[in-house]
């Protein structure tokens, strides 16, 4: 990950600029460099020099190429980037910025997606092998319709602000609607459809606005609410919402729903770990297999891919072993079956209530605890349920 700093002679441009480092998820801070009079286009004595610099040029450069050569004098590495409202630019103007320090130039309004490649790249010349991105994205996706996906990522989410007290966000991007605001009772002003309609703005800051923050401290993006609100929604906006999520929350959860294509592929290979929710029946099981091979055609890393059985009863164990000696890896979670519970809590619109001893809440904690390092104690073993992380069948 890299630090940033944009400089701009106005607030607009230095807002946008923000926004589209932001954007391509490789950048954890950007500093605002917003000079209002030309004389003060240089670095104040004592203030760290960036690992990048995107420069809005503006009628009257030579302030621009002063500040890029003074930055290349106290940061000799420094990555100086230039966007400039010219296509095509001048022969001597450009041959000015790159003596100055200046390596890369962007038309002005600069494209995300361009700004990411040239980061990349100077992510990989500088540390060779290093990771294109922060992985903060945890994803919950069905096995199909009707699993308890939505129910089983947001207590997950619940969990992991009680024990962590860190900031954690909830994208709801299920398909066709969302469902997380309406099973935590919220009545969110904003939702995913505005967040993909300002992607110019979209920043750490206006991110934040559009949330809607429940009592237990957990921030949710709401999801679409009308059915066609998916028709004009691109795999690639929705990275772009994903990364500055990453930029700004320690953990950022996702409801992925069931429904996906191969132009989503990135955004599921991103991820840090798939949770994979399926039941311990025919249906979901053979669905469940065919999203492990999807995925895998995909490109995902086989080893963040976790399956989580939800509604689990001990009869399950037997049909259990043989999903895992198919899928060569051990069941990563089983949360145990508690009709009464989820459902007063759907219909009360608020997390699992149950936290004394209940091997539902006890099994989303474990797990809530496995996902952020944190050792959680084991509860006294009851009526012979297996643990979350025992795979063996208990006799």
């Amino acid at each position: 990950m890299l630090s940033a700093a944009v400089a701009s002679s106005d607030t607009a441009t230095s807002g946008f600029l923000r926004a589209c480092l932001q954007q391509t998820g490789l950048v954890n801070s950007v500093v605002d460099w917003t000079f209002s009079d030309r004389s003060e286009w240089s670095v104040r004595t004592g203030e760290p020099i960036p690992d990048v610099v995107l420069i809005g040029l503006s009628a009257g450069s030579e302030p621009c190429f002063t500040l890029a050569a003074q930055l290349r004098r106290l940061r000799p590495t420094v990555q100086i980037i230039a966007s400039s409202p010219q296509k095509q630019l001048d022969p001597q103007l450009l041959l000015q910025a790159m003596r100055s320090g200046v390596q890369e130039f962007l038309p002005a309004p600069v494209n995300p997606t361009d700004l990411q490649k040239i980061l990349s790249r100077f992510l990989q010349e500088r540390e060779p092998g290093s990771p294109a991105r922060v992985e903060k994205l945890i994803l919950a996706m069905g096995s199909k319709g009707g699993v308890g996906t939505s129910t089983v990522i947001l207590n997950l989410g619940v969990q992991l602000v009680r024990m962590t007290k860190k900031r954690v966000v909830l994208l709801d991007f299920a398909r066709p609607f969302g469902h997380i605001s309406l099973l935590l009772d919220l009545q969110p002003k904003f939702s995913l459809r505005d967040a993909v309609g300002n992607l110019d703005r979209m920043d750490g800051h206006f991110f934040s606005g559009l949330l809607t923050k429940h009592k237990t401290g957990l921030q949710i993006l709401a999801g679409i609410s009308q059915p066609d609100g998916w028709q004009r929604i691109s795999a690639a906006t929705l990275e772009r919402v994903v990364n500055v999520a990453q930029s700004t929350y320690d953990f950022v959860l996702m409801d992925y729903g069931s429904v996906y294509s191969p132009e989503w592929s990135s955004t599921l290979c991103q991820a840090r770990m798939i949770l994979l929710v399926a039941e311990a029946n025919v249906p979901s099981l053979w669905a469940l297999e065919r999203h492990m091979s999807m995925l895998l055609g995909l490109g995902c890393n086989p080893e963040r891919i976790r399956v989580v059985i939800n509604r689990w009863n001990r009869e399950d164990e037997e049909t259990l072993e043989s999903v895992q000696k198919n899928f060569k890896q051990p069941i990563f979670a089983r949360l145990p079956n508690d009709f009464r519970q989820v459902s007063e809590a759907i219909n009360r619109g608020t997390p699992f209530f149950k936290n004394h001893h209940n091997p539902l809440v006890t099994q989303i904690q474990k797990l809530a605890g496995q996902l952020a390092g944190i050792a959680v104690p084991a509860p006294v073993q009851r009526n012979g349920l297996i643990s979350l992380f025992s795979f063996r069948k208990t006799q």
